[in-house]
């Protein structure tokens, strides 16, 4: 189930820019690979924004995981699980893609912390094709385990979120909460993804601050707002909707803030326009401009159960008695029975912590201006932790109480 301010990944902010980044600017056109695999940031954060509190995710994760299980798809199944995920129609289209996001991915974090991996986790006396199960130990170089779903669930269990907390240096705990798995299980996919960058500029500890922040209901809390008071070059872009500010990491990786203007429709205009042509526009307008920031310290978490979002979003069958994961088995025994998501970020002076992982278990059936301005985050925001080169968003969220972990 999504806590209120559980997640899966972790994160941290910080300002930084400058003349010799406008270099990374995004291309005018995202590689197709980046726009496909950014398709479910949307359509997933359009079905989550709707519940209060702070919210973030990977969108990245919860692609790479399903791709696992897309390539054990058949059918009707197969044909929903592409249409809400943009997956190719060829698997060997999907597994291309997926390489030039890694290749992406491995040069923008050169300078940060960052891994990823990928596991399975297959009862020990079920038979899975071995051409499936191969997939996944090539294209997705992922770990094979074995495990007793029938008779050691919860032990199953526990070795599967050991995994997990281990991959994602112990910010992602209990991916799979009791009950998550049962004596039907018979093949768990889990993608893990970690991330720890330091700002291209540090905010300076000294400079932070006790101030307000304005949440959406018009009341204020006390955060730690990490200031550059003296205007600095940045990547910034603004209008009368919304002042947009790009935060580098080391190595390649950034940081977009998009900040609702005070008076006008508030973060829930923003969230109801948030669309990749309006994020490509955004990225499109940024230039380099000095600025004033201000930026609270926040860490949170959240936690998602994926089946009923998925479902709504267009993949039904998969979670159901009609679903054809014969590709997997030969056979058509095996559903979703569940599918989970954790995130966690932390954002402070130094820069970001960010992790996430995503779970499926299948079971059988029962069967800008140019004078100085002043970007103040003292108020609901968005932001994405992205690859600018190729506008591939790693990491997703809304910050309405920064307090609120």
């Amino acid at each position: 189930m999504k806590t209120r301010n559980a997640i899966l990944l972790a994160s941290a902010a910080c300002f930084i820019a400058g003349a010799a980044y406008a270099a990374a600017k995004p291309k005018a056109k995202q590689p197709a690979h980046a726009a496909r695999a950014n398709a479910i940031a949307f359509k997933f954060y359009a079905k989550e924004a709707a519940k209060p509190g702070n919210l973030f995710f990977s969108p990245y994760s919860v692609y790479t995981a399903f791709a696992m299980a897309y390539e054990g798809a058949k059918g009707k199944t197969a044909t929903e699980i592409a249409s809400v995920f943009s997956f190719q129609p060829k698997t060997a289209d999907l597994r291309a893609s997926l390489a030039a996001l890694n290749r992406d991915l491995a040069a923008a974090t050169r300078e940060a912390e960052f891994k990823q991996a990928n596991s399975f986790w297959a009862q020990q006396d079920y038979k899975f094709l071995p051409a499936y199960l191969n997939t996944l130990r090539g294209t997705y170089r992922a770990e094979a385990r074995q495990a007793d779903f029938k008779n050691k669930t919860e032990e199953a269990r526990a070795m599967i979120n050991g995994w997990t907390e281990g991959q994602t240096n112990g910010r992602i705990k209990d991916l799979f909460p009791p009950g998550g798995l049962d004596a039907l299980s018979r093949l768990v996919l889990v993608n893990a993804v970690y991330f720890k960058g330091k700002w291209v500029t540090t905010f300076n500890k000294e400079l932070t601050f006790d101030g307000d922040f304005n949440k959406a209901d018009g009341t204020q809390v006390k955060v730690r707002m990490m200031s550059a008071p003296q205007p600095e070059p940045g990547l910034y872009f603004a209008d009368e909707e919304l002042q947009a500010l790009r935060l580098p990491y080391k190595g390649g990786l950034s940081m977009l803030v998009l900040l609702p203007r005070k008076g006008g429709k508030g973060l829930p205009g923003l969230e109801g326009e948030l669309s990749e042509k309006k994020l490509a526009a955004v990225r499109a307008g940024l230039s380099e401009q000095k600025v004033k920031v201000f930026i609270p310290r926040f860490t949170f978490s959240s936690g998602f159960s994926l089946n009923g979002a998925l479902a709504a979003l267009g993949m039904p069958t998969a979670f159901t008695d009609g679903a054809d994961f014969s590709g997997m088995d030969g056979s058509k025994k095996l559903y979703i029975q569940k599918a989970f998501h954790k995130a966690f970020v932390e954002v402070n002076e130094e820069g970001t912590e960010a992790a996430a992982a995503t779970g499926i278990a299948m079971g059988v059936k029962s069967m800008p201006m140019f004078d100085v301005a002043v970007f103040r985050a003292d108020r609901p925001f968005l932001f994405f932790i992205e690859d600018p080169k190729t506008g591939l968003i790693l990491f997703m969220g809304r910050v309405e109480d920064p307090t609120r972990q």
